[in-house]
């Protein structure tokens, strides 16, 4: 009996049975995932990386940039790109063992994914305890939450269960949302923290959380791990579709049909339900959950294909098969961008091009950092396993 999925996050090229053959037919039709998950993983460095050259009082472009609420930017796009493939990933991958052997595999291995997140997400805090404050939520304490209660779930109910799931999971969020402040306050969800989930949020984080304030809250806090629980099962839903099979056209225009109609679906709701990635609304969990399995049509169409030869070292399939490897690397080298020499691009290119498109050039020289040892991990067949 195996673990439901190999890798979550991060898949360096697996199946049910273990590390893919690239000239298996089997793992050709899994490089679509490997590729998507490498472009989400390039955003999200990208998206990081804009933040920390913004921090130093450059100009960049808002669209790499979080909205600071409502809204919905492309940096928006990574972070729920990565719940929805953790989905497609545990259906491609499981073979629906759901004795206590697995069940501890699946605990263990989301444990490992929180403790990881919690050490890098206080790197800082542990070298300095005065200057640095404690925050307990994190993205990979969401990944391995999410993981570790779909991975379960999936080998126990059918594929209309996990549908009906996800939508109890999205609507009940929804009243959630809407329910009374006890302290008082005036519930509106189009301003941060007037709600009941950033008052969770506050009496279970205290200043433990992202947001500090009388209206502070937690972007990844408790309860907005029930809509992105629902964005995972809606992405094993894509995964049960693709496990079937069927001609790599049919797939591909499925895939793009339902993906529009939950972007289509996301907007509508939107109106009356914001699209807030801070609240992680259930709209934006649709809009978000459509663009990526628009995208995963898209990919499937393109490389899920015999005449498309994997390769090793590539921009993108390095860094979706080594996610988790990247992800660290990423964090742990993220000091680097405040230093003199990876602005200096920025220096030169400045008078030339404006400010905002010279301060993609440290992001680039940054991604570049992170990917060149991760491309070498990828040729030698190193893959870090959580």
């Amino acid at each position: 009996m195996t673990a439901p999925v190999e890798e979550s996050i991060a898949s360096p090229g697996t199946t049910a049975t273990g590390p893919r053959d690239p000239h298996d037919r089997a793992g050709r039709r899994l490089r679509s995932l490997d590729l998507l998950r490498g472009v989400t993983v390039a955003g999200m460095i990208t998206v990081n990386a804009t933040a920390g050259v913004q921090s130093l009082d450059k100009p960049v472009f808002a669209t790499l940039l979080h909205a600071e609420w409502v809204g919905f930017t492309l940096a928006d796009t990574v972070f729920p790109a990565f719940l929805t493939m953790v989905g497609v990933s545990i259906a491609i991958s499981s073979r629906g063992g759901a004795g206590s052997a697995a069940t501890q595999r699946v605990l263990a291995r989301a444990a490992r994914m929180i403790l990881i997140g919690l050490l890098l997400g206080h790197m800082f805090f542990l070298a300095d305890f005065h200057r640095y404050g404690v925050r307990l939520p994190g993205v990979l304490q969401r990944i391995g939450i999410v993981f570790a209660v779909c991975a379960l779930l999936y080998p126990r109910m059918g594929t209309r269960a996990r549908a009906m799931t996800a939508g109890a999971l999205l609507l009940g969020y929804w009243v959630l949302c809407l329910l009374p402040v006890p302290d008082g306050s005036a519930t509106d969800l189009w301003v941060p923290g007037h709600n009941f989930i950033a008052w969770v949020d506050r009496l279970v984080f205290g200043e433990w959380r992202y947001v500090k304030g009388p209206f502070g809250y937690d972007p990844e806090g408790l309860l907005g791990t029930l809509p992105a629980v629902a964005q995972a099962l809606l992405g094993t839903l894509a995964g049960d579709y693709l496990g079937r099979g069927l001609r790599v056209d049919r797939a591909a225009k499925t895939l793009l049909v339902a993906g529009a109609a939950g972007i289509a679906a996301g907007l509508v709701w939107g109106v009356v339900f914001p699209i807030a990635k801070s609240l992680w609304s259930s709209s934006f969990v649709l809009l978000s959950t459509g663009l990526t399995i628009v995208l995963l049509g898209l990919f499937h169409r393109w490389f899920d294909r015999d005449d498309r030869p994997a390769r090793k070292g590539d921009l993108f399939g390095s860094f979706g098969r080594n996610a988790i490897a990247a992800y660290v690397l990423h964090e742990v080298a993220s000091i680097i961008l405040t230093g003199d020499a990876i602005q200096l691009p920025f220096k030169w290119l400045a008078p030339l091009v404006g400010t905002q498109v010279a301060a993609l050039a440290p992001v680039a020289l940054f991604v570049a950092i992170v990917w060149y040892p991760i491309a070498y991990m990828d040729r030698r067949a190193w893959y870090l396993r959580v």
